[in-house]
């Protein structure tokens, strides 16, 4: 479908519904997309760029650098037809131990005249244990499918000093079906996560992680998973740094950049009253690019990174790569844009690849 059909036919529908309800209706029709083999493979065949030499990050090779972020397809429900639309790897979650509610609703709002949401989720989703029983009943095929990173957090309940037992766990009940983990200590939904940006905090996590990956990779005899962290966008430079020899102590493979951001920044023009929660969507874009650019002088160019944030068309995408993204991830931009996206980007990005891999 291309991008003037989504606009005029498809999206006004969509934002008929409450946003949650036309998030589950997205679900369901990428869910039975997925389960349409042949229809998938021949979506892939037209839809799926591959760069002439793949890309290479954190162990793994990539068939392009567009990703689907974390957020859209929280319990691994839909994430096989991730190709059929031109993504190259999937970011599913953010998972949890024990199955949760998230926050009440409403929780989600749409801001169109600036191309953004905000969300207050909270984390919902279905747990551990039935995301790794749904991926089971698609490893057989693993070959087929995209690249799948598997985002994990804490449970609200959890206590901020035992917040590593909770990362454990989805480590542990996942690690089979996962291609790489991230680690999300930057959602700004759940009360306390953002503490574990912190340097003590975070050595406190990120140090039985490390030893985790380390175990399992000795015990099968395969190559450690890797790990990356997401962080937030508010964070001072000095914090960063921080974060930043934290994960070089520990040998964490890349970083994500960025999460949602508190701020409310002057591009985000709308009559809608303003929500509590996480801004995503164009707003974000100038604020996440900041910070890799950052992040890629700061550490010589010698971390991955997978740009996130106001992903809406090619020239954001590029601005990522420039500010010295890996690759890039979206989920706001293809709610206003459509399924088209994805391709366009790829397309985009593919003859530039060879410059910055």
């Amino acid at each position: 479908m291309n991008e003037p059909l989504y606009k005029k036919a498809v999206r006004p529908l969509l934002f008929l519904q409450e946003p949650e309800r036309a998030h589950a209706a997205g679900i369901a029709a990428l869910r039975l997309l997925g389960r349409c083999q042949l229809l998938c493979r021949l979506m892939q065949c037209r839809n799926l760029v591959q760069t002439q030499r793949p890309i290479q990050a954190f162990r793994l090779t990539f068939p392009n650098a567009v990703g689907l972020a974390a957020g859209m397809d929280k319990n691994g429900e839909c994430w096989q037809a991730g190709a059929a639309l031109g993504f190259g790897h999937v970011e599913i979650g953010t998972v949890t131990p024990r199955p949760q509610s998230g926050n009440p609703r409403p929780r989600i709002f749409r801001y169109p005249n600036a191309g953004a949401l905000i969300n207050r989720l909270g984390f919902n989703n279905e747990g551990a244990v039935a995301v790794a029983r749904r991926l089971a009943r698609s490893h057989k095929r693993r070959q087929e499918l995209p690249i799948l990173g598997i985002n994990i957090g804490k449970n609200s309940t959890t206590p901020l000093e035992k917040a590593v037992e909770d990362y454990l766990i989805c480590f542990t009940k996942l690690a089979k079906y996962a291609d790489y983990f991230t680690i999300n200590i930057s959602s700004p939904n759940t009360p306390g996560l953002r503490d574990l940006q912190k340097k003590r905090q975070l050595r406190q996590l990120l140090s039985p992680l490390a030893a985790a990956r380390d175990a399992r990779a000795r015990k099968t005899g395969r190559p450690a998973i890797p790990l990356l962290v997401k962080i937030a966008p508010d964070l001072s430079f000095r914090h960063i740094d921080a974060i930043l020899e934290t994960m070089e102590e520990f040998c964490f493979d890349g970083i994500v950049a960025t999460n949602t951001t508190l701020q409310r920044p002057p591009l985000l023009h709308d009559k809608k009253p303003l929500q509590t929660g996480g801004l995503s969507g164009k707003p974000l874009e100038a604020l996440a690019t900041h910070i890799i650019k950052y992040i890629y002088h700061t550490t010589e160019g010698k971390l991955p990174i997978i740009g996130v944030g106001g992903i809406d068309d090619v020239e954001s995408a590029e601005r990522k790569i420039d500010a010295g993204a890996r690759l890039v991830q979206l989920y706001t931009g293809l709610i206003y844009r459509g399924p088209s996206l994805p391709k366009t980007i790829a397309q985009a990005l593919a003859p530039r690849h060879a410059e910055w891999i």
